[in-house]
Formats: structure tokens, C-alpha cells, sequence
């Protein structure tokens, strides 16, 4: 059973002995700042204070940083503080839980404005910082793939194919379904807007051009980003904390030939099968809606679609599409690599992998929506 911690003093000329007994422990907390508090007030106007700890059964280290503090405090009032009769096994503890007081920091007078300028400067060098090195890991990547060209040995096949599976046949269904549900979207307001004005069978025009184009490239890069992005990221962030990549480099391998061309490759093969059934899907969505809704057979539907859409839409969307990959690749890569010794590193570098490529792939489609419209393509 824990005994109550004790206060006892003595008053002699020009000192104080404080006999401090009992057990000096966290369970005792509320009392001791009691006790600290009567030592603190009797110790007051006094010359000499004097800590008697030979009475003290047990102590840890809230006990015994609590007795430094009060010994730097009397110490900052002008009374001379000393310890006595310290008992051996407690000497370590008592030095080690040594009560340091930090100042604090000098406050400056900010403007807002500045702040936010600041803020907006560093995100501004942030940026070009990230350009920069994702300019100089494509050069390494080129140079990793030159390599493979001239040495196919090099070639890593097997691993293409599995990141190939990983990212294009398991996220079929999950592209699929998003591409669906947005062609019956698109599809429900271009008839509900269109009937206004008695052109509903534009709404085929309408759904054909925004999927082949648009939509259907960028959704899929969107779900590529984060799903397979995010992936990327994280295995090679779980590498880089267990310094598997580091054996890579023992073993006399490279890392960006190992594991950065397969993934790289198979995603620029997986983007544009997985945009060929985007569209698929987001054509027989708009199909199904315009049918049920707008009264637009299949027939009529198809027959439309043909002659509202040119070939070059369609090729329009792929093209879009390996670009978009080498981006989602190379962002999820160098990310991945930054990642440091904790999971909390790991968990910003996927967090910021994501963000960046969804805003990466958005700019590079409607870079290439300006380049097409002003090629009149």
C-alpha cells in the first residue's frame, strides 16, 4: 500500500530544514503540490533552505523532478538550496529527471498579408522543386529503359505482366461501374435539358463527344491515381522504410530498373485498355438512360452516335491516355522513394502522391484539349 508522502520543517537562524518522508510518487500528486506549495511559502524570506530527503521510502521520476523544480525555484527567489541525506539508488534518478526551464520564444508581430505571400512563395518553390525532380527521375527512367534496349536480359517481363494484371484486370470492374453510372448521368440531363427545346436526339451528340474526348480518359485516370497511384506509393514506401531498396543497391541491382520500369510500362499499357472500356461503359450507360428516359431506341441511339462522332474523337481519348500514366507513374515513384523511417512519413507521401497526380493528370488533359482544338483535331 502506497504511504502518503510527508512534510515536516524546522526553523534554525537563518535556515529552514524541510524533512521530506513517505513515498514521492505520481499517486501522490495533488499532495505533493500541496507540500511543495508550504515548503515554497515557509521558505520565503529565508537565507538557507534545506532538503532533507533521507526519509523518502520511494521515489520516481515525477517525485523527483518535482523536488528539482522546487530547488530551482528557491534558488530564483535568493534562498540557497541544498540537498542532504539522498539516499544512493535515488541519485541517477534525481539527476537524470533534472528540471530545465526553456524561454520562451520571442513573439514577432506578423502581418497577414505577409504571411500569406510568404506561404504562397514557398508553395511557388515547392512546385518547381517537385518539376525539377520529377524532369530529372523521368531522364533516369529513359536512361533505365535505353539500358533494357540494348541489354534485354534486363528486361523484366514477368514483373510487367503482374503489375499489368494488378492495374488494368482488377480495376475492370470498379472503372466500369464509375463510367457507367456517369454516362446515365450525363445522359439524364442532356435529355432533360435538350426536350426543352425539342433536339433530344442531340443528347447523343453530347454523350458520344464529352466521353471519347474527356470524360472518359479523365475519370479513368482519376481512379488510376488514386487507386493504383496510392499503391505504387505505398509499396515502395513500405521498401524504403525496411531498406529493401538499399539491398537492391548491396545486391549490385538498380531500383528504378527492378521496380520502377514495370510499373511505369504496365501502367502505360493498362491506361488506355482501361480507357477503351470506360468509354464502352459510359456509352451503353448514356445508351440505357436515353432509351428509359428520352424515348431514343438502341437503334436510333447507334445510328446517331456514328454520325455525330468521328474517329479522331475516339483516338483522341487514347492518345491522352499513356501521357496520363507516365504522370500517375512518375509522381506515385518519387513519392514513393521520399518516404522516411516512419509510418507517418508513409502516410503523407501517399496522401500527397494522390493530390498531386489528380491535379497533375487535370492539367495535362486540358494542355491537350488546347493543343487538339488549335490543331482543329
Amino acid at each position: 500500500m502506497a504511504q502518503a508522502p510527508e512534510l515536516s520543517f524546522d526553523h534554525h537562524a537563518d535556515a529552514v530544514r524541510f524533512n521530506l518522508a513517505g513515498h514521492w510518487t505520481i499517486d501522490s500528486t495533488a499532495l505533493l503540490e500541496t507540500h511543495i506549495a508550504t515548503l515554497l511559502a515557509r521558505a520565503t524570506g529565508v537565507g538557507r533552505a534545506i532538503l532533507d530527503l533521507g526519509g523518502i521510502e520511494r521515489l520516481d521520476t515525477s517525485g523527483a523532478w518535482l523536488i528539482d523544480r522546487t530547488r530551482d525555484d528557491l534558488t530564483k527567489h535568493g534562498v540557497e538550496a541544498r540537498i542532504e541525506n539522498l539516499k544512493p539508488e535515488y541519485e541517477i534518478l534525481l539527476s537524470e529527471a533534472h528540471y530545465r526551464s526553456f524561454p520562451a520564444p520571442p513573439k514577432h508581430k506578423r502581418f497577414y498579408v505577409r504571411v500569406i505571400l510568404e506561404d504562397m512563395g514557398e508553395s511557388i518553390v515547392d512546385a518547381g522543386r517537385d518539376v525539377f525532380e520529377g524532369i530529372e527521375f523521368l531522364g533516369g527512367v529513359v536512361a533505365a529503359l535505353g539500358r533494357s534496349v540494348l541489354a534485354p536480359a534486363r528486361f523484366r517481363g514477368t514483373s510487367i505482366i503482374f503489375h499489368l494484371e494488378t492495374f488494368a484486370f482488377r480495376s475492370v470492374p470498379i472503372i466500369a461501374l464509375i463510367n457507367f453510372l456517369v454516362g446515365c448521368i450525363i445522359a439524364q440531363r442532356g435529355v432533360y435539358l435538350l426536350k426543352r427545346f425539342g433536339a433530344t436526339t442531340y443528347a447523343v451528340d453530347l454523350i458520344g463527344i464529352l466521353t471519347l474526348r474527356e470524360l472518359g480518359v479523365l475519370l479513368t485516370s482519376i481512379m488510376i491515381a488514386g487507386r493504383s497511384g496510392s499503391a505504387v506509393t505505398a509499396e515502395l514506401g513500405s521498401m524504403k522504410m525496411r531498406e529493401e531498396i538499399d539491398a537492391l543497391r548491396v545486391m549490385g541491382l538498380d531500383p528504378v530498373d527492378v521496380l520502377i520500369v514495370p510499373r511505369l510500362i504496365a501502367l502505360m499499357l493498362a491506361l488506355p485498355l482501361l480507357t477503351f472500356i470506360a468509354d464502352i461503359a459510359a456509352l451503353f450507360g448514356g445508351m440505357l438512360v436515353a432509351w428509359g428516359y428520352g424515348g431514343i431506341s438502341p437503334e436510333s441511339f447507334l445510328s446517331r452516335l456514328q454520325s455525330s462522332v468521328d474517329l479522331s474523337d475516339f483516338f483522341v481519348g487514347l492518345i491522352k491516355a499513356p501521357f496520363m500514366a507516365l504522370v500517375i507513374g512518375l509522381i506515385a515513384s518519387v513519392e514513393g522513394l521520399e518516404v522516411e523511417g516512419s509510418a507517418e512519413s508513409l502516410g503523407r507521401r501517399v496522401t500527397s502522391s494522390v493530390v498531386k497526380a489528380i491535379f497533375t493528370v487535370i492539367v495535362v488533359d486540358g494542355i491537350f484539349s488546347i493543343f487538339f482544338s488549335s490543331i482543329r483535331f
